[in-house]
């Protein structure tokens, strides 16, 4: 799959990564139960897919479910496994008829076939869409994806398919779970943590990090859009120098 050709507008970010924190924090401050943390955080992962594509976004990346969630209380895990199952079933429909385009990235190994088929399902229908990607890490752990694409090389290499010195940047960023689709411009966290968690780390490499204060469930359009115009007041560099650095050095020479 690739990322829809439509470019974002200017100043906006083409694909936004997320890290949807504080459910847990939400719920507490409120005298209320974990569960309705999760509950209130999936309408505001509504909301963040709506405000993504009203205001140009193209791709939307939500680490919705780590690698390391499994270590959670049984009976939370399984609610949260449940609201995905509401959000893919409740919310799907009304996507692809928005032309939305859901891919799944993660470790499917060792799901259960009917959340396997779940989220299969609901890349097989909307594969032929093109105006927003919506990408859901699930079951996802940075440093395991990058481990998984090592052992694809590794093998490959093994098998006579291709030498040890054809393996660069590019080729592993081809084995990637995120293989196609543009690295994100942008990364939100909220809760007021500043880590990304062992989240899309290799992808991130030269991506905006902006981290909110608020918890998840009190996410909204107009944090989105605090965060695209925090995002618009930066130099992106990529390693090199900015344009007034830049004719520093060029008149100094």
């Amino acid at each position: 799959m690739t990322a829809p050709d439509e470019a974002a507008p200017a100043g906006v970010p083409r694909h936004v990564g997320v890290i949807m924190d504080g459910n847990g924090r939400w719920a507490a401050a409120r005298g209320l139960p974990r569960f309705e943390g999760h509950r209130r955080g999936l309408e505001a992962l509504r909301r963040a897919v709506r405000a993504a594509q009203e205001l140009g976004v193209r791709c939307l990346t939500v680490y919705s479910f780590s690698s390391e969630n499994w270590s959670r209380p049984q009976e939370e895990v399984a609610f949260l496994l449940g609201l995905l199952e509401r959000f893919v079933r409740n919310d799907l429909a009304e996507l692809h008829r928005a032309g939305v385009r859901v891919r799944v990235i993660g470790d499917r190994d060792g799901l259960v076939p009917e959340i396997r088929a779940l989220l299969e399902d609901a890349e097989q229908l909307t594969r032929g869409n093109d105006r927003f990607d919506l990408v859901v890490a699930f079951n996802y752990g940075a440093r395991q994806e990058i481990a998984r694409a090592a052992r694809r090389l590794a093998e490959r290499v093994a098998a006579g398919e291709i030498p040890a010195s054809a393996i660069d940047a590019d080729a592993v960023a081809g084995e990637l779970d995120t293989a196609g689709l543009p690295d994100p411009d942008l990364i939100i966290r909220t809760s007021g943590e500043q880590r990304l968690s062992n989240f899309l780390l290799w992808q991130a490499a030269y991506a905006e990090l902006v981290f909110l204060p608020l918890n998840w469930p009190d996410f909204d359009r107009a944090a989105m859009e605090a965060a695209l115009a925090e995002y618009a007041r930066r130099e992106r560099r990529f390693g090199g120098l900015g344009p007034e650095a830049a004719r520093a050095a060029r008149n100094a020479s």
